[in-house]
């Protein structure tokens, strides 16, 4: 007789949940492999199609009949429109170049030169750098890195790209046309695991240029060592999209703060890779006096308390030396001996670049400071071209009957 076995037993959970977890975890290999063999698979074709036309002299048309005779072979398998063997020609022609290599390694060697080999069979040397992105660490870097430290740069760079899904490759290689921003995207992707709907939203929120491209304000450089200072540098942005908290009106700070709160993910997704939250309005103690910090995050890579003041106005001075006295308190009371300096950023409607120099000049801890954006900015090639409000008003008196032109006139003199 099969002796019962209790599905509250301890032992029993435990089991099934160890289970559950082998299984989920076989199923995200599987996916990760059937993807590296798709992605593996496009980068072939791609580079057979280069070598016919460019080597062998093939017409384009060959890539139309290409499609419709693998359609007609396989005819279960998505992939093959004339389309994608074009854009597959794109991803191999873009990612094994050497101006991609040499842009996908920042820092220059000048001591060490590698000879890479070019599509059209000139050889030209390009300086060995040492990776920058992600402070040297992702297995990304490190693979473009061992790229170019090889005399076969091509199936280095394939390890790396087959990191990244083929939909991925795709909506990089259609919208994002600078190649270090595609590098910062292609890393990024393999290292936080992005979905593509994520990557589509940093991409729309223009994170690399934010991230890495423009200039920040901030004192790291004066209040942190070196490399230290460099990393701190890499988790501010030059500003902070916040479209996703809905504000289109004046609002208070505690109450953008309690937004903030309530759209806690899609904030931290914004901050950055590495920010883990510990509360609001954190409170800090000296003598008898209580101060609170509106928001208190741990970054795990710096391993620093890292503190956010939010202003609803413009940078003031005197909002630094606020947060000077609130990061000497975290140094005192809060620091561990394992952490770093804490920091200090300051979120605020608008700034003034040199008035923010010269505040943050004398400050002992590390500050930064940067906007945020509550609505979306009118794209460039519209700046100068939509009519004003008085010119709008002047257009509607021109086409109202009299008795509102008046009401409008009066509207407009107010």
């Amino acid at each position: 007789m099969r002796k019962q076995i209790s599905s509250s037993q301890t032992d029993y959970r435990s089991f099934l949940t160890t289970l559950k977890n082998r299984v989920r975890s076989a199923q995200i290999s599987a996916g990760r492999s059937v993807n590296r063999e798709l992605v593996r698979l496009y980068w072939d074709i791609g580079q057979n199609i280069v070598e016919k036309l460019q080597i062998a002299g093939w017409g384009e048309s060959v890539v139309e009949r290409l499609a419709t005779d693998l359609n007609k072979e396989f005819p279960n398998m998505r992939g093959f429109s004339a389309d994608n063997l074009w854009r597959m020609r794109q991803f191999y022609l873009e990612y094994s170049s050497a101006e991609f290599l040499e842009q996908a390694v920042p820092e220059m060697e000048k001591s060490r030169e590698v000879p890479l080999k070019k599509i059209s069979g000139k050889t030209t040397k390009v300086p060995l750098k040492e990776i920058k992105a992600f402070s040297g660490k992702s297995e990304f870097g490190k693979a473009v890195l061992n790229s170019v430290s090889t005399k076969a740069p091509n199936s280095k760079m394939l390890q790396v790209v087959t990191e990244v899904p083929w939909g991925h490759h795709v909506e990089i290689l259609k919208k994002v046309k600078v190649t270090e921003a595609r590098i910062y995207y292609l890393g990024a992707i393999a290292q936080f695991g992005w979905s593509r709907s994520v990557l589509l939203n940093q991409i729309k929120a223009r994170t690399y240029e934010r991230t890495v491209k423009n200039k920040k304000a901030h004192n790291f450089s004066l209040a942190l060592p070196g490399r230290i200072a460099e990393q701190a540098d890499e988790i501010l942005k030059s500003s902070y999209n916040l479209e996703f908290l809905g504000i289109g009106t004046a609002i208070k700070e505690r109450e953008m703060e309690d937004r903030l709160i309530s759209h806690l993910r899609k904030f931290i997704l914004e901050l950055g890779y590495g920010f883990c939250f510990i509360g609001q309005q954190h409170r800090l103690v000296l003598n008898s006096k209580e101060y609170f910090v509106d928001l208190l995050f741990y970054h795990r890579r710096l391993k620093a308390l890292v503190a956010f003041d939010l202003k609803t106005t413009a940078f003031e001075p005197e909002h630094a030396g606020k947060m000077d006295f609130y990061l000497n308190l975290l140094n005192e009371n809060e620091k561990t001996a394992e952490d770093q300096p804490s920091i200090g950023i300051i979120l605020c409607a608008e700034k003034d670049d040199v008035e923010v120099e010269f505040a943050l000049k004398t400050k002992t801890n590390p500050i930064g400071v940067a906007e945020y954006q509550l609505q979306p900015k009118l794209p460039e090639h519209f700046k100068g071209r939509l009519p004003t409000a008085r010119q709008l008003a002047d257009a509607m008196r021109d086409v109202l009957p009299s008795k509102q032109k008046s009401k409008t006139n009066k509207k407009t003199r107010k």
